[in-house]
């Protein structure tokens, strides 16, 4: 049931949304003439890698860089990016991710490798679901780009004040998924959009 969802759910989004993707499309190619899609390396479900698609906000190489977290104040973001960002909206491609089966709508979401590695036993669970769009985290750390903002080492603070508790709560949704639950967080993601 949750594989039909995602797949009914994605389609009709990228249907609906198609105008909306080619305007943002439009938009990040005038502002550099990049790319406007970004394809961000990410460990999914059994700990196999897939590529987790974006709308680029940054500067082209500005994952170059060796820094993994992006802070509000982040210099490689793009003028177009920090809009995006802020309501999320670079996030929509990976509706592609959902429609192909690499992602879930809701799921623990994708980490980079580095920070896999870092898993205990228990948070290697987390593992055994597809990541998602969305999730409790996602939702407690909507604003995660302000809580890093001003810092020197944005990798070191996310690992120190937002690693754990992220890992806690996708262990916990883990632990009680369900169509109901899945549910509840798109329900509970939208009203944060709005808030």
């Amino acid at each position: 049931m949750k594989r039909l969802f995602d797949f009914l759910f994605s389609l009709i989004g990228l249907i609906l949304l198609s105008p909306f993707i080619l305007l943002i499309c439009a938009a990040i190619k005038l502002h550099d003439r990049g790319p406007a899609f970004y394809k961000a390396s990410r460990i999914g479900q059994h700990g196999i890698p897939f590529n987790m698609l974006k709308f680029r906000t940054m500067f082209i190489y500005a994952d170059k860089t060796g820094v993994s977290s992006t802070k509000a104040d982040d210099p490689r973001i793009t003028k177009i990016g920090n809009l995006l960002r802020k309501y999320k909206l670079d996030e929509i491609p990976q509706l592609f991710n959902v429609l192909m089966g690499s992602m879930s709508l809701v799921g623990p979401r994708p980490q980079i490798e580095w920070t896999v590695k870092l898993y205990t036993p228990e948070e290697k669970k987390i593992l055994s679901v597809k990541p998602g769009i969305t999730d409790y985290a996602s939702i407690k750390f909507h604003n995660e780009g302000e809580i890093l903002k001003g810092s020197n080492d944005p990798d070191k603070l996310y690992m120190e004040l937002i690693h754990p508790e992220k890992m806690r709560l996708s262990l916990e949704y883990v632990k009680e998924r369900s169509f109901l639950t899945d549910l509840k967080i798109i329900f509970l993601t939208i009203k944060s959009l709005f808030s």
